[in-house]
């Protein structure tokens, strides 16, 4: 099964060293990994997604606990939260193509970041994992030159927050 861990670190040196080091170790798998600051400089908040049955999960979560730099671990996967990502792609985009690439990014409420009808245009689009791949399908016709993306950055529903406090 799929989890979304949600990690509180001490934003310092090596910390994404050490948390990919444990997984490795371990032969886990981090499927993807999200990294940023909170408003608190001090602190990072990771996203990550994995892989494996409960009792690897836990197994992983009681590791992650361990490292020094790590200050909150929570498996968000069976709470009420949500999920987006963010795709950009580069696709073709010659004059006869321009007015259908822009109406299926309007479809999609995606941003046009660069623009260039002769050759090429960049979409940026947020959404669920699973939609963001459905607009790749879509995209294909065009001609892809170019993706990244962010795997699922994800929160709990609700007042109370994941916070060193809380």
């Amino acid at each position: 099964m799929r989890h979304t861990i949600s990690i509180l670190v001490e934003n310092e040196f090596g910390v994404l060293t050490r948390v990919a080091g444990l997984f490795s170790a371990r032969g886990y798998n981090i499927e993807t990994l999200n990294v940023a600051p909170l408003q608190d400089r001090t602190i990072s908040r990771m996203t990550l997604v994995t892989r494996g049955d409960e009792r690897i999960i836990e197994q992983i979560k009681k590791q992650l606990n361990k490292l020094i730099p790590v200050i909150k671990v929570e498996d968000i996967s069976h709470t009420v939260h949500l999920e987006r990502g963010m795709l950009m792609v580069k696709v073709k985009a010659g004059a006869e193509h321009c007015e259908t690439l822009l109406g299926l990014a309007e479809k999609h409420d995606a941003k046009v970041v660069d623009d260039h009808i002769d050759s090429h245009m960049i979409l940026e689009f947020t959404g669920q994992v699973e939609v963001l791949d459905g607009i790749l399908s879509e995209l294909e016709p065009f001609g892809i030159i170019e993706t990244t993306r962010t795997g699922p950055l994800g929160m709990r529903r609700g007042a109370k927050g994941f916070t060193v406090d809380s």
